[in-house]
């Protein structure tokens, strides 16, 4: 028994600097799609049409610095490798034969492939332009984030139905969210609703039909249009589905606070609070970067703690 408790506490070290590493290249991709560096999107915010807004209001959009991208890009591929080597080790520690860990393997050995795909997919897709490619690319990242995260508990959570019920319906709702928000991102929908206009499920769906949730559609701006007409039926369906995943969230803090988790619910509640605020930033100021940052990162935090609970 001493053999497995030290094992696991290894583990669950091992999975923490492997969750934080995951997060780092995450948080690294998101910034050099949306700066320059993915899906042919040049500098930021250029393919989102706020240099012509600036333009016509006499008004100038820096663009992104390269030397801020070339050094998110070492720092991304270092991390990355890290990522690698941690997922070796601990797939090393959970099958030793002194001591075997099956179940915590198994997730070890899918964080394992899950970094090997991203990997593939990373070289493949540099040219490729649709938005399935950066759409993958995120949620192998949350993926794998939130299998660290679980290992990172392992030996530590309680049998609670109830919170592990609800918790895992809140984690595929907003992975859900995730996709369809790289669907807006990708798609150049970003500002397909313009600030203050409800933007509802049926005047979307006319305006652009199913074809706008197709991920392997290649996104074309109309010039000079500030935005993507054709991803209005993503961002409507993206912000109508944010409330819904915001009440669920909130059940879900409020069930750990009762379970006497108060941290956990205290996190879900900031962190949906944040999330919210910088989807209202996003819109009202045009998508600035940092809110958009900001964002993915909230999103990625919170799939992370969901993944945690028991």
């Amino acid at each position: 028994m001493t053999l497995i408790a030290d094992r696991l506490a290894l583990l669950r070290r091992l999975a923490m600097a492997c969750a934080l590493a995951v997060l780092a290249v995450t948080s690294l991709s998101a910034y050099m799609r949306l700066s320059k560096a993915g899906l042919g999107c040049s500098d930021w915010p250029a393919c989102y049409g706020q240099q012509q807004r600036a333009a016509a209001s006499g008004l100038t959009v820096a663009p992104s610095e390269a030397t801020g991208i070339a050094a998110a890009r070492l720092v991304h591929r270092v991390m990355a490798v890290a990522v690698l080597l941690i997922a070796l080790l601990m797939l090393m520690l959970c099958f030793d034969r002194k001591a075997p860990m099956r179940r915590e393997g198994v997730l070890a050995l899918l964080v394992l492939v899950l970094a090997l795909l991203l990997a593939v997919l990373g070289r493949w897709s540099s040219g490729v332009h649709v938005p399935a490619v950066a759409i993958g690319n995120l949620l192998g990242g949350f993926t794998m984030l939130s299998l660290c995260a679980r290992l990172s508990v392992s030996g530590r959570i309680a049998a609670w139905p109830r919170l592990r019920g609800l918790g895992g319906a809140a984690w595929g709702l907003v992975f859900l969210q995730a996709a369809l928000g790289g669907l807006v991102s990708a798609s150049f929908a970003g500002l397909s609703c313009a600030p203050g206009d409800a933007c509802g499920l049926w005047a979307a769906w006319q305006q652009s039909g199913w074809s706008g949730l197709d991920p392997w559609r290649e996104p074309v701006l109309p010039s000079p249009l500030a935005a993507n007409p054709a991803g209005v039926l993503a961002h409507s369906l993206h912000r109508h589905l944010g409330g819904l995943v915001a009440v669920v969230l909130l059940a879900v803090s409020w069930l750990a606070w009762q379970r006497g988790r108060p941290r956990t619910a205290a996190c879900i509640v900031g962190l949906v609070v944040l999330e919210l605020l910088a989807g209202v930033l996003l819109v009202q100021f045009g998508l600035p970067l940092a809110p958009a940052l900001l964002h993915n990162l909230i999103a990625a935090m919170l799939l992370a703690v969901l993944a945690t609970l028991p």
